[in-house]
């Protein structure tokens, strides 16, 4: 009835476009995606209809993905990981044994900065 790879991609669209929907929609949306409250808990929580709720989760899920279709934020952060993850393991392949001690410094410190970036 759910889908684990939906509820994860709304939750990133929310964290990158939450403030660019209204804020009952991203309060709905937050409540559902979440913290995994049901339709009619939400509804509940909100003094709405379970109808209200679903509308605006219809409504703002549209907007989360009309407005990363414009935008591509999300798309360029994965991009961005996905690179950060390729770069990480080439400089972890690296045979460090033949450098010299700068050399090898720079490699550590570069590692660091990418583990940096794919922790964010």
């Amino acid at each position: 009835w759910w889908n684990m790879d939906e509820f994860y991609e709304v939750s990133l669209l929310l964290d990158f476009y939450g403030q660019m929907i209204t804020k009952r929609q991203y309060d709905i949306l937050d409540l559902y995606y979440n913290s995994d409250l049901s339709l009619g808990e939400i509804a509940q929580q909100l003094s709405i209809s379970r109808q209200g709720v679903y509308d605006n989760l219809r409504r703002g899920k549209a907007a989360l993905y009309g407005l990363e279709e414009k935008l591509g934020l999300v798309l360029r952060f994965r991009k961005l990981k996905d690179n950060a993850s390729a770069i990480l393991k080439c400089l972890d392949a690296i045979d460090t044994n033949a450098l010299s001690q700068e050399d090898v410094r720079n490699i550590d410190n570069a590692r660091e900065l990418v583990r940096k970036i794919l922790e964010d």
